[in-house]
């Protein structure tokens, strides 16, 4: 079944790790948050809404429909003084117009089926010039094929049945940028990032991780003693692969701004 997002079960799937150097490198080399106000919608457990303000943003408002997330990103932010979680989603996010400088919508999208309404309710938030940044996977992206760090690929590979689950909630990049030009911004980069998500010291840490499926909704499609396959899988095809175990994401980000 797939995850559910509002059960307390779940809360902190999406809070045990921080934001990889790569992923903040990546966005300063593309957008100034220095000093800006800023919008994570689906921000989940928080983790990027705090990877922003150590890289300078003024002031970061969390957007996520779960309760549950919003309980696990205010704890996981609970240092943070400028920072303030609501709950809304993405055609809804309860924030007032033509206030924030950068929308942050990272591993949203595939959630979503209607991509023009979640972009025209960013372009309704964001000050004239503003940064939309679109972090998210396109069905090529999805089922790249698995080695020691995109273990991603081996989840396909041992169940092939998970492709279509995959491909069906993933949009390529012509339909983001046909969205995002209906919602009145205009594309000014697209590229792959590969984020480093994790560093395991050893199989053992590894196999625990994915035994709690943590922060990988496409697992919730496996039962326990499928995930237990998996897990088995991806030891004997590591089993010549020195630690740490350095694990990477294939990723698609679009930058769009909204203009003046």
């Amino acid at each position: 079944m797939p995850i559910d997002f509002h059960d307390p079960n779940n809360r902190w799937t999406y809070t045990t790790r921080e934001a990889d150097p790569t992923w903040s490198a990546f966005i300063r080399a593309n957008a100034d948050v220095s000093n800006k106000r800023v919008a994570d919608i689906g921000c989940g457990g928080g983790i990027y809404t705090k990877a922003l303000f150590q890289m300078g943003a003024s002031h970061v408002m969390g957007v996520d429909f779960s309760e549950e997330m919003l309980k696990a990103a205010a704890n996981n932010c609970k240092d943070i003084p400028n920072a303030a979680f609501l709950k809304g989603d993405a055609y809804q996010t309860n924030l007032p117009a033509n206030e924030v400088d950068i929308v942050l919508e990272r591993a949203l999208i595939h959630h979503l089926n209607d991509l023009e309404a979640c972009f025209k309710e960013a372009h309704r938030i964001m000050k004239a010039g503003g940064v939309l940044i679109i972090q998210d996977r396109t069905p090529d992206d999805g089922l790249l094929p698995g080695d020691e760090h995109h273990l991603r690929g081996y989840f396909f590979e041992r169940f092939p049945g998970l492709k279509g689950k995959e491909i069906t909630r993933r949009h390529d990049s012509g339909q983001v940028q046909h969205a995002l030009e209906s919602a009145g911004f205009r594309l000014v980069h697209t590229a792959r990032l590969w984020e480093t998500r994790r560093e395991y010291k050893n199989q053992e840490e590894l196999a625990a991780d994915l035994l709690r499926r943590t922060g990988r909704s496409i697992l919730h499609e496996l039962n326990d003693e499928e995930l237990q396959e998996l897990v088995s899988f991806i030891a004997r095809k590591l089993e010549t692969t020195p630690p740490p175990i350095v694990e990477k994401d294939a990723w698609t980000v679009w930058l769009a701004t909204k203009q003046a």
